[in-house]
């Protein structure tokens, strides 16, 4: 009798938290029916961006190197909240964290020597370099009416 109880006894907060999460998700639901969009009408499908009538098509393409730039950019991002955490307990991990930080810094630096060596950083293809070279004038003034990107 005594093991029911004692197993009562941790039941009761487990189902107490299971009755109040599927209470407050019950509740989120009901206000975003009462409060959540309607049906759509004509004008509220109109494009509108900052009072400027937009024209033309929004399907474009978008060159690869501008979701790289975001990968890596998004990357060595979280590197930082790395760093920042070893920061903020720089004290508590003596030398031993000062020597493994030291190498997720060489590391880093290796990758992003790595991605400048094979060129992952350039925004120019071989071709456009070459042809950005020839169409340099006097003073290294580019005719960008001619390059084409």
């Amino acid at each position: 009798m005594d093991y029911i109880n004692n197993l009562m006894d941790a039941i009761i907060p487990f189902l107490f938290y299971s009755v109040l999460v599927v209470l407050i998700v019950g509740i989120m639901i009901g206000l975003s029916y009462f409060l959540g969009q309607r049906p759509a009408s004509h004008d509220k499908d109109k494009p509108f961006e900052s009072g400027i009538i937009s024209f033309g098509s929004a399907q474009f393409r978008v060159s690869v190197r501008f979701y790289l730039t975001a990968i890596f950019f998004i990357i060595f991002d979280l590197e930082v909240v790395f760093l920042f955490a070893w920061a903020v307990a720089v004290r508590e991990t003596g030398w031993a964290g000062f020597i493994e930080v030291s190498v997720f810094i060489f590391i880093l630096i290796a990758a992003l020597f790595y991605l400048w060596r094979i060129g992952a950083l350039d925004w120019r293809t071989s071709t456009q370099r070459r042809e950005l070279d020839s169409l340099k004038g006097p003073g290294g003034v580019v005719n960008k009416k001619e390059f084409k990107l």
